[in-house]
Order: structure tokens, then sequence, then C-alpha cells
């Protein structure tokens, strides 16, 4: 069987994709770029190199529970998390059952200041911080691992002509894999693209993405982004599994304890 025939006999992946949606409504340079939102770019990109293989919904902060309440969570297979400048404002509530899932084995993507996010600080269990600076400095992101699937057919360097500079030391645990490695024309490198594990979940965090520029039109962001949804997803989605009552198993237990 052919990797095609493979991934078309695959279920669909569900993926959600969030956003606070809050500089797209406030500032008319923002709404310039992404006059319908930033998600629905990303969407877009997604169901663009992923095609029928994936049905994308979108969920926005302003939304009851920020879109994510009832049981989206549960039907999600990948959820996709930028945010910037209302951290603050996700729900405690939603940030746990976010993290919860994430354990259950939903794939979380996590984008550019979303590194600053309740979500993504409590997976990481760091301050999560780095170095920044905002001058429309170029970018350059360089696979460092080519072989791994979410760089396939991934240009090397990524050309950003204008970003939000990002630099080291960034506050996170060692990544499980590390992807992609940024440099900027002010001379800082930063580490772009990284792959944890938490619990049976996987998470992908990807830094290109400032409201500020037109990245997320960029076709080489656009095809690592839909790369690592797939990456993100699971195989399957097992709650039961990890929230059963675990009974003692007693082999350690002597032959005269079981007497007894």
């Amino acid at each position: 069987m052919s990797e095609l025939q493979a991934e078309s006999n695959h279920r669909v992946t569900r993926v959600t994709v969030w956003n606070e949606f809050v500089h797209e409504r406030r500032d008319d340079s923002v709404r310039a770029i992404y006059p319908e939102g930033m998600h629905t770019v990303v969407g877009r990109a997604i169901e663009r190199y992923l095609g029928d293989t994936v049905s994308v919904r979108y969920a926005t902060l302003d939304q009851p529970d920020h879109g994510l309440g009832g049981s989206v969570l549960e039907e999600t297979d990948v959820l996709t998390w930028w945010g910037h400048c209302a951290h603050d404002q996700v729900s405690d509530a939603v940030v746990d059952r976010v993290v919860t899932n994430v354990l259950q084995g939903m794939g979380l993507l996590v984008m550019h200041s979303a590194h600053y996010s309740k979500v993504f600080k409590r997976l990481m269990g760091t301050g999560c911080g780095l170095r920044w600076r905002n001058e429309e400095d170029r970018e350059l992101v360089w696979s460092v691992n080519p072989g791994h699937p979410i760089c396939k057919d991934v240009p090397s360097p990524i050309i950003i002509p204008r970003q939000e500079m990002y630099g080291e030391f960034f506050d996170i645990p060692q990544p499980d894999e590390l992807i992609f490695i940024s440099s900027f024309s002010g001379g800082e490198v930063f580490r772009s693209g990284c792959c944890f594990g938490r619990g049976r979940g996987r998470v992908f965090y990807f830094s290109p993405g400032d409201q500020e520029y037109p990245v997320y039109h960029n076709e080489g962001v656009a095809r690592v982004i839909a790369n690592g949804v797939r990456w993100c997803a699971p195989s399957q989605r097992d709650s039961a599994a990890l929230s059963a009552p675990r009974a003692p198993l007693g082999w350690f237990e002597s032959e005269e304890a079981h007497r007894g």
C-alpha cells in the first residue's frame, strides 16, 4: 500500500483552531493582514495541505467557554492555540480541560506568543520566557531534523522577510525533539520548532507568526503547521484508560499474605 493510499484510508483528523481573535478586531494594522482572523488563515492552510483527511472547526476567546465547552475537546484530535494579549482572560477551568485532554491523547500545536499561554506553561512546568524585539527582523527558519515528518516538503530555510525576533534563552524543558532553529538579522538564534510528549498527547511548539506581519500567509510556514497537525494527531483517544480506577495487582505479595 502506498503512503497516499494509507493516508486516504485513515480516519479523518478532527482539528480545532483556537485564536484569541482580539488583535484582528481591535487593531486596523492586523485586520488589514487578517481580515477574517488569523484562525481562518491557519485553518485554510491545514485544509489546503491535508485535504479530506481533516475536518476543521474554529473557536475563539469571546465564545462561551472560549468555544471549547461541551464535548468539543473530546471530539478534537488536534487543538491549535494562538494567544498574545489576553492570556489572563482564559478560564482556568478551560485550561484544566485542555491539559486533561492532552494527557489523554489530544495533540496540541502551540503557535508564536502562545508560548506564554496558561496551557503551554502548565504543560511545560516552566516560565516559558524568552528574549524578544519587534523591529521587522528577517527570520530564517532552519531545519535541524530534516528526516522528521514535520519537515516533509518544507524549504530550509524558510525565509520570513519581516518578523518579530524571539531569542534565547527560551525557558522550556529540554525538547524531546528539536525540529527548527531560527536565526535573525540581529544575530540572535531561537529554538523555533520543538516537540514534547505529555501523557499520551503530543505537543508541537512553532514560533513564527506575529500578528503584525503576514507570516501565516507564507507557504513554508503553512506547510509546517499542516505537517505539525498530522504529527500531533493521536492514533486513538482513550480517556477511559486514564480515568479508570487502578486496583492493586498484588503480584509482589507473598503466598503467606494471600493465605492470611
